[in-house]
């Protein structure tokens, strides 16, 4: 009621919650800052955003509370993780139910939370994605999704897009093309990224590229259903098909939507034609849904199916699980049976909690994914004309609530499409920033 009722009636103001959090009991923030600094890993120093950074005590649905008693609107969800919503009382009730009756045990034996949990999550797939593999995390469902495809298809390289994310693991990182992901290691063998075709900072865009509310400001002469960019992009792509790769391939590794790469969006046909490029070399083409899926775009429950394409596997994790540690890839049984012949074991993949709490995420019913619609819509609407009043906003692009608000230091710039250079991934970071807005 409260988000329908800001869309409704703008306002500088938070709606108000009657929702009280307890009162922070526990160490002194300096304290906390000081063991963070000594004792914690420096990479979390690293991440600790702000000046000033906010310490988090409390969450209920879409709002947190900092150990002052602040309460803020949370428009990251703990990295596009909490799909609905921080203490839902249907999760935490499902959650509380099975840690009293079993927390552990693992998938080599029979516990029902599984097998229900399973049935569920292929219902909502098409045929024939029926075969379930859980994991702990997305890294670990990308990193089992390459071995099964190099197993299913016989063959080893792997193509991506420019500024994808798929894991930090030592396999997945060859599959992330993302220099800050990067380490001066061995990683990632037979690994190959071909140009993003993004179609605001790439090199050929439009105003009729993107399956969104909103285009970008570059313009273009385009007929009607035709993407002049779109055909310029896959030309790429078959150029490294002939350049850079044998004649068979393993698979393609591709975002629905580019989500840490700063939700980009490609021309509406970019997808499918390259799904058929990549079958025809022999690859199988896997869907990374661990940003888009379970109705964060609102216009479909995966983010696949806005491209019109049927992916051979699909992996997912953040909102699987509300922001309990878990993942899955999902694929078919001629995929799955190469698999089989060696011995596969993952310690606390499927375990009773997980599947338990991933359960009853699909079953809560608050329309989640129509409210990703409405309010998403919204948002890029009003933040369009943002971008169309101030020079600092470059473009605002997404669908659902997976939405991009990209600054520029060059507006002008941007519109007219003379980059310093055409990579836009070596651009000194002061050249553009994006922002992703992954409330759900």
């Amino acid at each position: 009621m409260c988000q329908k009722a800001a869309v409704k009636h703008p306002s500088s103001q938070m709606p108000p919650c009657d929702y009280k959090p307890d009162s922070y009991q526990g160490m002194s923030k300096e304290r906390l800052l000081e063991i963070r600094k000594q004792n914690c890993h420096p990479m979390t120093m690293k991440v600790t955003y702000y000046r000033q950074p906010v310490f988090i005590h409390q969450g209920h649905m879409q709002w947190l509370w900092d150990v002052d008693g602040k309460r803020y609107l949370d428009l990251f969800a703990g990295v596009a993780t909490v799909s609905v919503g921080h203490c839902h009382p249907r999760v935490n009730e499902a959650a509380v139910k099975q840690l009293k009756h079993l927390w552990h045990t693992t998938a080599i034996y029979i516990h029902p939370q599984i097998q229900e949990y399973a049935e569920k999550l292929v219902s909502l797939l098409p045929e024939p994605l029926k075969v379930v593999y859980l994991t702990n995390s997305g890294s670990e469902a990308n990193d089992l999704a390459m071995l099964m495809a190099r197993l299913h298809t016989g063959n080893y390289d792997i193509i991506t897009l420019r500024g994808s994310y798929h894991g930090g693991s030592p396999m997945t990182m060859g599959l992330t093309s993302r220099t800050d992901y990067k380490y001066p290691v061995a990683s990632g063998f037979g690994c190959h990224n071909t140009m993003c075709p993004d179609v605001f900072r790439g090199v050929w865009g439009g105003s009729h590229c993107r399956d969104s509310p909103v285009q970008t400001i570059r313009e273009c002469n385009c007929s009607a259903g035709h993407c002049q960019a779109n055909d310029r992009y896959i030309e790429q792509l078959k150029e490294m098909f002939d350049t850079t790769v044998p004649h068979r391939i393993a698979a393609f590794f591709g975002e629905p939507i580019q989500g840490v790469g700063g939700a980009v969006q490609y021309p509406k046909n970019y997808l499918k034609e390259t799904y058929k490029l990549v079958r025809e070399k022999g690859g199988i083409c896997i869907a990374d849904e661990v940003q888009t899926g379970f109705g964060r775009t609102g216009s479909h429950f995966w983010g696949f199916q806005g491209h019109d394409i049927i992916p051979d596997m699909v992996t997912m994790a953040k909102g699987i699980a509300n922001g309990f540690p878990m993942g899955a890839v999902v694929t078919t049984e001629e995929i799955a049976r190469p698999f089989g012949k060696g011995l596969h074991f993952n310690t606390f993949g499927g375990n009773p909690v997980a599947c338990a709490i991933a359960s009853s995420v699909l079953d809560v019913k608050d329309r989640l994914q129509e409210n990703c619609a409405m309010v998403g819509t919204y948002l890029l609407t009003e933040l369009a004309k943002l971008r169309d009043k101030y020079e600092i906003i470059g473009d605002v692009r997404g669908k659902g609530l997976q939405i991009g608000v990209e600054m520029v230091t060059d507006k002008v710039r941007e519109r007219n499409h003379t980059p310093p250079n055409t990579n836009k991934y070596q651009k000194s970071k002061s050249d553009s920033m994006t922002c992703a807005i992954n409330f759900m």
